[in-house]
């Protein structure tokens, strides 16, 4: 169940991505040959912050909730999910690791116990 409320969230965070465009809260600055995507809450405070190449999300990706903690650090490579992606909810640390946008594992620590639910 775990892995199942890990990867929504992981499906939320790239629709809200897109789904905020249109609300004039993205703002976009030109990095060397990739493109900054900073996203805001309507409050102002940051939600989202990370990088594209050729339209595909690509490099350190991190969202926060609107009090400014870190909800989540992801990676990608040229639109693909890479790398250990580390969130952050209720106390609880979820770490998946992925390898070309496919989940490798999925360790979970809660009260200093880690547990690893797949791999």
């Amino acid at each position: 169940m775990k892995a199942f409320s890990t990867l929504v969230m992981v499906f939320l965070m790239s629709f809200t991505l897109f789904a905020q465009t249109e609300n004039n809260l993205v703002k976009t600055e030109k990095v060397g040959d990739l493109e900054k995507v900073m996203i805001y809450y309507e409050s102002g405070e940051l939600h989202q912050i990370g990088f594209i190449k050729n339209d595909k999300l690509h490099g350190d990706w991190q969202s926060f909730d609107k009090d400014g903690n870190k909800t989540v650090e992801a990676t990608y490579n040229k639109g693909m999910k890479v790398g250990k992606w580390t969130f952050w909810n209720n106390g609880e640390k979820t770490e998946v690791n992925y390898n070309n946008s496919r989940i490798a594992e999925v360790k979970v620590t809660q009260n200093g116990k880690t547990e690893v639910v797949s791999n």
